[in-house]
């Protein structure tokens, strides 16, 4: 009997390190969600101004006020201003003016310099992003037909969170959901009030939505 016990340990051993082992590819996913996960990768908006002696033009100016609106829209809490190396007085002077527009709008402004060939090269202003990852569904398909093992495709579920990833306003509620803001406390009070004597508590409707109108509208 021990000859054919050791035989089926070693090949039930085998099994286990073929389904647990370190690098092997797992149970598989039980559904789509599983399968697919909205993500996240690091970007940057960024503009370069050309440094004048005379300093900043008024272009140059209305585009670091619509960089901060930008960044501002994005939840951004900095914006890194970054003038060439080399000690150019006009460049040094430039990114003073872009640090002084930027914090007008009350935005924080992190001053740095960049390694650049000329001292007289661009001045950058940018703020780091967030971009949602659209997952390319057209790359993993397979035959739709072999059903024997009654598994989902393996593509099941790109799809969603391609249309998901490329609609979201903003990818860092991905990353984390943004905060509640204040409770409504007046109108809070009034329907406490009205439940406390028993009348109807809901917001007055259209009167197209009420009743069968909304049939009626259709039609």
């Amino acid at each position: 009997m021990s000859r054919i016990l050791i035989p089926v340990l070693a090949a039930a051993l085998g099994l286990g390190a073929c389904a647990t082992g370190a690098g092997g590819p797992g149970p598989a996913p039980l559904n789509p969600g599983a399968r697919f996960a909205l993500q996240v990768e690091p970007g940057v908006d960024r503009i370069a101004l050309a440094v004048h002696d005379e300093g900043l033009s008024d272009n140059q100016r209305r585009a670091l006020v619509a960089l901060a609106a930008r960044a501002g829209a994005d939840g951004a809490d900095h914006i890194r201003v970054e003038a060439p190396a080399g000690g150019d007085p006009a460049a040094n002077r430039a990114a003073w003016e872009a640090k002084s527009t930027l914090e007008a709008g009350g935005f924080r402004v992190v001053l740095a310099a960049y390694s650049a060939p000329d001292p007289r090269a661009p001045v950058l202003a940018g703020f780091d992003t967030v971009r949602a990852v659209v997952p390319d569904c057209s790359t993993n398909w397979h035959n739709l037909s072999a059903t024997a093992q009654n598994q989902t495709a393996a593509n099941f579920g790109c799809a969603v969170h391609a249309n998901l990833a490329a609609q979201i306003e903003n990818p860092r509620d991905i990353v984390s959901p943004r905060a509640m803001t204040p409770a409504d406390a007046g109108r809070r009070a009034v329907v406490f009030d009205r439940y406390r004597q028993g009348q109807q508590t809901a917001a007055p409707q259209e009167a197209l939505i009420s009743g069968n109108r909304v049939a009626e509208a259709v039609q």
